[in-house]
């Protein structure tokens, strides 16, 4: 008797998430025969030569004999207590308590976590275009409607608080910051924020600001947290070890809630019974939080100028903007590139088939812009943690491939 068939669930129709897609596919098919792919496509510190802080290392080395068995299901008390040490340094955020912070495996699982909480089937989540693109497929898994806001290009990537105005609708019920901006780089400005609070207000909204990267800043950018901006209302703030710390494996996150919950107990409440249904967060990373938190910063000399990364985000965005037809606005935080291709110089129709070129004739793996859910093929991503020789030579590599690269437009039959 025949098997049934099994498809994947409807859910997915809608779900995008081409960092890790066909491309990235080929590539393995590549390395799996010996070959060589520098790939710009994730950032992953590790791969790069970024090594953990040792007393991170040493303290989960030392925590591993007695980290065997489950934990809190919001986590361990000493690392939520470190984190609301963060935050009472940062000027302005407001006040909370170790209750109010729940740990995860990564930002991801809390993302989806929150999103599950939150939406009924049909409730709208506003997310910007460009996004980070496990937003928005984590709101269609949670049976909502993603709806894009735009960040404007031409204003260094701030977003459209305008545009934020005109996508609202009854169904609405959050609104989704990522800032420092991935895949952008941009880092928002207060009176930006502001304004965004102010559209929360008066619609109450629930603020879900993403600020992984709120230490990777450049030339004296000064990142402002949502929650400093909203104090009087429910904000949840995203956050983790993966970045700063370079120990994206140990998949260590954290949620801080902020503002006023009378009003939002029932959400709360779904919040901590998923937090227990998946028992505790991976313990032993747990216990990298205090001592990341605690001490020197090693990221500071690494974004100051002379350091690493500071170098490597100049060396890719000047060798990005000297190409022909190849436009970028210099990011001020995070670790990437959004290049835009000139539509007169360079006649893009699928900016995916582009990025599966350039692999196969490159051996250089980036990610299309759509891939962010952004509207149209006219941008790539580029990830900015090689070195600057490796970064150097990979920009020259992609100028010339773009010297010749020509797409014929799909006719389609009428």
């Amino acid at each position: 008797m025949p098997l049934r068939p099994l498809d994947q669930s409807a859910k997915l129709k809608d779900v995008l998430y081409e960092i890790r897609g066909k491309a990235l596919d080929e590539a393995a098919r590549m390395e799996a025969e010996g070959l060589s792919v520098l790939k710009l496509n994730t950032g992953n510190p590790a791969a790069f030569g970024f090594h953990a802080p040792h007393q991170i290392v040493a303290d989960v080395i030392a925590a591993i004999p007695h980290a065997h068995g489950y934990t809190e299901s919001r986590g361990i008390l000493s690392a939520r207590r470190a984190i609301v040490t963060r935050y009472e340094t940062v000027p302005g955020f407001p006040t909370f308590d170790v209750d109010d912070v729940y740990l995860g495996n990564g930002v991801s699982e809390l993302i989806t976590m929150t999103l599950q909480a939150l939406l009924d089937e049909g409730d709208e989540v506003l997310i910007p275009s460009p996004d980070y693109p496990l937003w928005t497929a984590m709101a269609s898994l949670s049976d909502g409607k993603p709806v894009h806001y735009r960040c404007d290009e031409s204003s260094g990537w701030q977003p459209d608080v305008e545009d934020i105005r005109a996508r609202i609708t009854p169904r609405t019920k959050a609104i989704v910051v990522i800032n420092p901006n991935n895949p952008t780089g941009a880092v928002y400005s207060r009176e930006v924020l502001e304004q965004i609070a102010e559209v929360a207000r008066e619609h109450s909204l629930l603020l879900l600001a993403d600020e992984i990267y709120d230490r990777i800043l450049f030339d004296g950018a000064q990142h402002v947290p949502l929650a400093s901006v909203a104090p009087d209302l429910l904000c949840l703030t995203f956050n983790g070890l993966s970045k700063t710390y370079r120990v994206a494996g140990y998949r260590s996150g954290w949620v801080v809630v902020t503002g006023p919950q009378a009003h939002a107990r029932g959400f709360l409440e779904g919040m901590t019974l998923l937090a227990s249904t998946r028992l505790c967060p991976n313990v032993p990373a747990q216990h990298a939080i205090q001592a990341a938190l605690g001490g020197v910063q090693s990221i500071e000399a690494l974004v100051a100028p002379g350091g690493r990364l500071y170098e490597q985000r100049q060396v890719a965005w000047e060798g990005i903007a000297s190409i022909p037809g190849v436009d970028c606005v210099r990011p001020d935080g995070a670790l990437y590139l959004f290049p835009r291709l000139d539509p007169e110089v360079h006649e893009i129709h699928d900016d995916a088939q582009l990025v599966y070129d350039l692999l196969v004739r490159e051996r250089i793996l980036l990610v299309a812009g759509t891939g962010f859910n952004w509207p149209t093929p006219d941008h790539l991503r580029i990830v900015t943690l090689p070195e600057a020789r490796v970064l150097a030579e990979a920009v020259e590599r992609m100028g010339n491939f773009l010297a010749s690269y020509r797409q014929v437009p799909v006719r389609r039959s009428a």
